[in-house]
């Protein structure tokens, strides 16, 4: 008497038909994704790989010394060390190219969406509940696409991670660019800005703090997907803590989760820092 009546949408059959449809259609635009994307995360792997380990920590110490304090820089240069002494120095590496290559994504999709977002009310209101869609969907869903577009490996993480981690940095943008004291922009206007000068030389400036907020977001969401991006065969210390589960291994479980925790804290005070001297500078 209270079961629900027979009635079925198959909505999920259509989507699937849709993501067909896209794989077919558009074969060589993810083919063309693919080779940029593992291109990418093969160079910045191959670049870090091949600096000498006391390099790297001495660039994570002169980081963590101009943004925050000197004893920012030895601590996070303590961390870095101490990953290392893990034996998770490579997978450590690919995780921060992963990290990069996302994130350079994001902001090269994000912040331009963002601007054209601040300016255009109608876009704005097509895209918000996409984006909310996109931050509230459980992020394991979003393995499925990136399989079977990509299949298995790091740029079916990135993909994954992009998804997961573009949102905040458009939002923050978009905040920002409305958020310019309108008395700024009727100044510029006297003196016979257009547009792009305005945009260039006001807008964003002023605008830069809360945008750097918003890199810092999406990078730290970024970092929330190693170990899920993980189950599409992604490699660096997200991997390590999935063989640690599968084997029970606690030791590997712990120093793979603690690692991920020191480049959490590292990656969140320098972008932090970097926003702090923007807004400094505009004060």
């Amino acid at each position: 008497m209270g079961s629900f009546p027979e009635i079925r949408t198959n909505l999920g059959d259509y989507v699937k038909q849709f993501v067909d449809f896209l794989d077919t259609t558009l074969e060589g635009l993810f083919e063309f994704i693919f080779f940029i994307s593992s291109r990418t995360i093969n160079f910045i792997d191959d670049v870090l790989v091949t600096l000498p380990w006391w390099s790297f920590i001495l660039l994570i110490f002169l980081l963590g010394w101009y943004f925050k304090s000197i004893f920012a820089g030895i601590l996070y240069g303590f961390f870095v060390f101490l990953i290392g002494s893990f034996g998770l120095w490579e997978d450590m590496m690919t995780t921060i190219a992963i990290i990069l290559a996302a994130v350079i994504i994001c902001l090269i999709i994000g912040i331009p969406v963002g601007i054209w977002m601040a300016f255009n009310k109608g876009f704005s209101n097509v895209m918000r509940p996409l984006l909310d869609a996109m931050q509230t969907m459980p992020s394991f869903v979003y393995l499925i696409p990136a399989i079977f577009f990509f299949g298995l490996g790091n740029v079916s993480a990135i993909f994954a991670t992009l998804i997961y981690a573009l949102p905040p940095v458009i939002r923050l943008t978009e905040l920002a660019i409305r958020g310019v004291d309108k008395e700024v922009i009727e100044s510029a206007q006297s003196f016979g800005s257009s547009r792009g000068q305005m945009l260039r030389k006001v807008q964003l400036p002023q605008a830069m703090p809360t945008i750097m907020a918003g890199v810092n977001q999406t990078t730290m969401m970024a970092l929330a997907m190693v170990v899920i991006a993980s189950m599409v065969g992604a490699k660096g210390l997200g991997e390590q803590v999935l063989v640690s589960i599968n084997r029970i291994d606690i030791a590997l479980g712990f120093e793979a989760g603690i690692s991920i925790v020191f480049l959490a804290i590292i990656i969140d005070r320098i972008t932090n820092g970097i926003a702090a001297k923007f807004q400094r500078g505009i004060n």
